[in-house]
């Protein structure tokens, strides 16, 4: 067995065709993922087969192609666009002499060089260690294998050992940070939803240009790049609209193709932004030719999050790359909510885009007039504490007319009837 190097920009990647659907990865996605990650891609290897191969999940001609073009190249890594078991990436070590890399490593690669945020590299830290975990045993060749006996017990079983225990030892202190962590986000929703915010989140597959999107619509300066994961810490920012007033607009993490497991739940702290918003827009790439297909693997992601029952209004992105295709609002006639077609880095369609965000939001927000009597100051300081309250006249009896806008489910919480009843209860015009 190999030792592992630090690092390793010249690769070899590797696609198998495979005829299950759930098996089938995209070529040109994995290539931008390689570059993205840092990788100098020096040739890439494909083929098909019916089923992976146990020993080095491809065959072993195929196999014996890799070996030649790894030395052929000298490269120092090779990418393969597939999950491989621990023990097919040490079969494939051994034999190709050299560093390989599944598809779950490469992603869990770029998510640690894009974290920026304490909360985000956690998250990180946290799914690389678990994904370590399972490829421990026989990673390093001055580590002995222990086979038992008196006078056999090497030391590299102790280290092994040892390697386990800190690992899961840190598995602890990271789950026990993100933890905290969580409480923080949790307590600053808590106070976005007292102070009567409606949340709006952007999702949607990576690189369909939602943190463009996101710095046109709030004035932000959130990094943008043509590549995958190029933003993944999520950001809030506050929007004014009219007819609805202050609003948050959060941007996400992009989501992708079979994305890890262990991603997924480490960002879950992150993801609940998605999950308790008011409304998302559903960010897409319009130039895209597999935009249907990337909007079916967005919403298996939302719903592996419980947040396939939030609204969506999709939002088709980079209309200036399509021809013929002009800014506008249509209905959706499925789901009856707004589909709007806009240009973020051109910044057109913007307005038909807060048009249909008001539409939908709107439906979600009352606005009334109460009278409270004298004794209801407690409600009525409860009201301005929440920011509910547009305007206000007190009469020649000193009843307070009031009117209200907030959430029809703070309406419903705080008990305010439809029925006026007579003074000193409060009621409603």
């Amino acid at each position: 067995m190999i030792d592992r190097p630090t690092g390793g920009e010249r690769a070899v990647l590797v696609h198998i065709y495979f005829p299950t659907e759930n098996m089938q990865e995209d070529l040109v996605e994995f290539q931008e993922l390689a570059v993205s990650a840092g990788a100098n891609v020096i040739e890439t290897i494909t083929g098909t087969r019916q089923a992976p191969e146990s020993k080095y999940f491809v065959g072993s001609g195929k196999a014996n192609e890799i070996c030649h073009a790894v030395s052929l190249h000298r490269a120092e890594l090779v990418i393969f666009n597939h999950a491989l078991t621990p023990a097919q990436e040490r079969n494939l070590e051994r034999l190709l002499k050299c560093r390989v890399v599944d598809r779950t490593g490469l992603i869990l690669d770029i998510f640690a060089q894009r974290a920026r945020s304490f909360e985000g590299k956690l998250q990180v830290e946290l799914a690389m260690l678990k994904h370590l975990a399972t490829r421990l045993v026989r990673g390093w060749t001055h580590l002995e294998r222990q086979r038992g006996g008196i006078g056999l017990r090497g030391p590299g079983e102790t280290q092994l050992e040892t390697d386990r225990r800190l690992i899961r030892i840190r598995i602890k202190l990271v789950t026990e940070r993100l933890i905290k962590v969580r409480k923080q986000r949790e307590q600053g929703r808590r106070a976005r939803k007292k102070a009567l915010m409606p949340t709006v989140a952007l999702v949607g597959y990576t690189n369909a240009g939602k943190s463009t999107l996101f710095n046109k619509l709030t004035g932000a300066d959130t990094y943008v790049a043509h590549r995958l994961f190029a933003t993944l810490d999520p950001t809030l920012r506050r929007l004014e609209l009219s007819e609805i007033g202050a609003i948050i607009i959060a941007d996400t993490v992009g989501f992708i193709r079979h994305l890890p497991h262990d991603l997924v739940e480490a960002f879950r702290a992150t993801l609940q932004e998605v999950a308790e918003a008011d409304l998302l827009l559903h960010v897409i790439d319009a130039h895209d030719k597999n935009r249907q297909a990337n909007i079916t693997q967005v919403n298996n992601v939302l719903k592996s999050i419980d947040a396939d029952s939030v609204p969506q209004l999709l939002v088709y992105n980079k209309i200036d790359l399509c021809a013929h295709t002009e800014p506008r609002l249509d209905q959706d006639q499925e789901t009856g909510i707004p589909r709007v077609w806009v240009s973020a880095l051109a910044e057109k369609g913007l307005d038909f885009l807060k048009k249909a965000m008001i539409v939908v939001l709107s439906k979600n927000i009352v606005q009334r007039e109460i009278v409270l009597a004298p004794q209801e100051a407690r409600l009525r300081a409860e009201l301005y504490q929440m920011g509910a309250v547009v305007a206000e006249k007190i009469d020649d009896d000193g009843q307070c007319h009031l009117v209200v806008r907030m959430a029809v489910s703070y309406w419903n919480k705080l008990g305010l009837q439809k029925d006026p009843p007579l003074p000193p209860q409060r009621n409603e015009k």
